[in-house]
């Protein structure tokens, strides 16, 4: 732990001043489907192709993400900040309700894609690492998709940009 009482605060101020392209990371397994709004992804290489993605593990609905062996990742416009906000938990939606408010098909893994994403990246789930409150998680990217080249939708200084 850091001595400096402080320093979480200034942390937390600090990653607000990292812009993040806003993902909404999706998954299903036994008929229940899961979505959570996400700036924690990056590629990590394209051979073969990987992916990775932070969920909180404290949020004991998302051990799903564990469970069902696939992901997707879809990559959000700035035309989708509604359904980042309901998938951020904002609105206290249902999951029903919040998977309503887009379009959705289901690629080669199982999980559910946004089917006007920028980009959608469909993965098998290869490896999950446990790190203090988060959950790493390593995809395989089976399927690509590739939507209209709008505005993205960025998340920076607790805000939403276009960009």
């Amino acid at each position: 732990m850091h001595e400096d009482q402080q320093f979480p605060r200034t942390y937390r101020d600090a990653m607000a001043r990292y812009a993040g392209h806003v993902q909404i990371i999706t998954t299903a397994h036994g008929g229940a489907m899961r979505g959570v709004t996400a700036t924690a992804c990056c590629s990590v290489s394209d051979a073969p192709p990987t992916v990775l993605a932070c969920v909180n593990r404290l949020k004991q609905q998302n051990a799903i993400f564990l469970e069902s062996g696939n992901f997707a990742l879809n990559t959000l416009g700035a035309r989708h900040k509604a359904l980042a906000d309901a998938f951020s938990g904002l609105g206290n939606l249902s999951t029903d309700e919040r998977f309503a408010m887009g379009e959705w098909h289901f690629e080669g893994s199982g999980a559910p894609v946004l089917q006007n994403a920028l980009a959608s990246f469909d993965c098998r789930l290869i490896e999950a690492k446990e790190m203090s409150t988060h959950w790493i998680l390593l995809g395989e990217v089976v399927g690509v998709g590739l939507g209209t080249q709008d505005e993205a939708l960025m998340y920076y200084q607790r805000n939403y940009r276009a960009l």
